[in-house]
């Protein structure tokens, strides 16, 4: 059974898509300062899931170089809008080999990187994780707003398909 903690990263994914899937190319590549352009947003996340659940989580390093383009803390850059989500879809495919074989008792232990454990367990880096695409959801709305698109979802979208893996069953609720 996938933990919850994964659907709730695959929800957030699934609202950064619909937020970003009808943004014009051209666009994606303004920045509007101090911010970056969605199209290194886009990138960006995929950094984090690549080198999480990825390198991390498989040893394995599907996108050389990413980390260096978008990564926390690299020069602002204007990354192609295709690649970006190209990359996004290879990586969040790979990531989720890894995350579909996390259990409770998974959640507890660490991630290694370079021989050694990293400060937070595995359920605190999926939390961070699923925060992250919130935060730049956010941005990414704004940007969009500033850039006079027109077309932004309103609110966060259906829950339905996920509620039944986050929420107890109301009939256990009830005693039925």
């Amino acid at each position: 059974m996938t933990h919850p903690l994964v659907t709730q990263l695959r929800f957030a994914r699934s609202e950064f898509v619909r937020c970003l899937e009808t943004v014009p190319p051209e666009d994606a590549l303004r920045r509007l300062l101090p911010m970056n352009c969605l199209s290194w947003i886009v990138g960006h996340l995929a950094s984090q899931e690549h080198f999480l659940w990825v390198q991390m989580g498989q040893g394995r390093d599907i996108a050389p170089g990413l980390r260096e383009l978008v990564g926390f803390g690299q020069p602002a850059s204007t990354p192609r809008w295709e690649e970006m989500w190209k990359l996004w879809h290879a990586i969040t495919r790979a990531a989720d080999t890894y995350l579909d074989t996390l259990t409770p008792e998974l959640m507890h232990t660490h991630l290694e990187w370079k021989g050694k454990p990293i400060r937070e367990d595995i359920g605190t880096s999926l939390l961070r994780n699923i925060y992250h695409y919130w935060f730049h959801l956010g941005e990414a709305h704004a940007i969009r707003q500033m850039l006079g698109h027109t077309d932004l979802p309103q609110f966060v979208g259906d829950m339905g398909e996920i509620q039944h893996s986050l929420l107890p069953d109301s009939r256990t609720r009830s005693g039925r």
